[in-house]
């Protein structure tokens, strides 16, 4: 599946421009791993892309990601892309085995967070944020309540990498995109589209 049938999906069914972002954060950190592990870009970007797609009409577990699982199957989206969706969420009863799914899952809620910080900055760029600034406000429970911390540490662990090293690598992987992301800062003029 190419990138832009993997947008032409999460344009259709999520008209959320801040899920749209996320999706795109969770791809650059992903895109970065796979040449990182010498995996497939795109397909690694492809489910990135497609991670939370369904989350609008199915904002609940376990009907996310488990119904949008089948909507994918019926697009002619491929069992390893569906699966390792399926595997991010702990309650899906899919275990995460290859490279490709335990990236998602360590990239998924970290970039997240790593949003939520950057947004909290006086200039709202990621250029503010440090791996130091990332886990002075992982140890705040007040901010970002909705992020598991414990994902974030497990899946920095389940993929091998440290913790401060993962952290770091996603916020440069993301920064590698910040207009588009929203997140260059409050002088930065934004991307709305995706599609470049």
């Amino acid at each position: 599946m190419t990138r832009e049938a993997a947008l032409d999906i999460l344009f259709r069914y999520t008209k959320s421009e801040s899920l749209r972002k996320h999706a795109l954060a969770v791809e650059c950190c992903m895109e970065a791993y796979a040449r990182r592990f010498g995996a497939d870009p795109q397909l690694w970007s492809v489910t990135a892309l497609l991670h939370d797609f369904d989350y609008e009409i199915h904002p609940n577990a376990p009907d996310h990601p488990l119904k949008g699982s089948a909507i994918l199957a019926e697009l002619g989206v491929g069992e390893e892309i569906r699966r390792a969706i399926l595997s991010h969420a702990n309650y899906s009863g899919v275990p995460r085995e290859t490279p490709l799914e335990k990236a998602l899952f360590a990239c998924d809620e970290l970039a997240g967070f790593i949003t939520a910080v950057t947004l909290v900055k006086p200039g709202k760029s990621l250029m503010e944020v440090t791996p130091e600034s990332v886990r002075k406000k992982m140890k705040d429970k007040a901010f970002a309540r909705s992020v598991n911390r414990e994902d974030i540490l497990n899946g920095a662990a389940d993929l091998g990498v440290e913790l401060h090293e993962h952290i770091a690598f996603c916020i440069e992987a993301m920064r590698a995109r910040a207009a588009e992301l929203g997140l260059a800062g409050t002088g930065a003029r934004s991307s709305e589209n995706f599609r470049q």
